[in-house]
């Protein structure tokens, strides 16, 4: 495995909300941070995940990561209806569009407010650690929910370099993470079906796919989309 190289947080930081969307997205940040003697909690707030299924495996991932190493773990609202009437009229938008900015924006304004409320001064994200994401886009939306409370502060810090995109494959692997197929909302669903669909390939099958495993039976979802 790739060397980490020591994590200095922004003002010295020792204590650090960690905004979390899944174990394979955190794993390599929650084991960095723990290297360099963070005092880490995660928050886990994804009302965006849909269905109901895909987020409790998501979930209950990230909670087994958590638990074997002894991280804190705040289990947020799953207020479905509310994210549904944030991106009210964004249905069509595509992946990276005007729909992840709204997101984005309501997953970090409550993980912010969260912080504000219990003594943290600094949060992240491990979003941006995915090749799938725009770095820029989730920086600005976790600045932005950041700036709500005087002495918030956004750690926008790159999960991506220095080796870290690779590790997080390999800490999946070495976890057997469940390993989704889509980002999350209904909508990329929706639309990542239909790209597969229009190559010849199946639909998505929720809880099928684990990172260094064989595939095991899932939850088949084609026939509601």
């Amino acid at each position: 495995m790739t060397a980490r190289m020591h994590l200095p947080a922004p003002d010295n930081a020792e204590k650090v909300l960690l905004h979390s969307c899944c174990a394979p997205c955190s794993g390599e940040v929650m084991e960095a941070m723990l290297a360099s003697g963070l005092d880490l909690t995660i928050y886990f707030y994804n009302p965006n995940i849909h269905p109901r299924e895909e987020y409790e495996l998501r979930k209950e991932e990230n909670i087994r990561f958590a638990e074997k190493m002894n991280i804190p773990f705040v289990d947020a609202d799953y207020d479905t209806d509310n994210w549904f009437a944030r991106v009210k009229g964004l249905e069509w938008e595509p992946e990276r569009g005007a729909r992840c900015t709204q997101c984005f924006d309501m997953r970090f304004e409550r993980t912010a407010l969260y912080g504000h409320e219990n003594g943290f001064d600094l949060f992240t994200s491990c979003l941006g650690i995915s090749r799938w994401k725009n770095m820029e886009q989730i920086n600005d939306c976790g600045r932005r929910a950041a700036s709500r409370y005087d002495g918030m502060r956004y750690w926008d810090y790159n999960w991506r370099k220095s080796g870290g995109a690779n590790r997080m494959i390999e800490i999946s692997k070495r976890e057997e993470f469940y390993q989704q197929e889509y980002c999350g909302c209904i909508y990329s669903l929706r639309d990542t079906n239909q790209h597969r669909r229009d190559t010849g390939r199946e639909n998505i099958r929720i809880g099928e796919k684990y990172y260094g495993c064989d595939e095991t039976p899932s939850f088949d979802i084609s026939k509601s989309l």
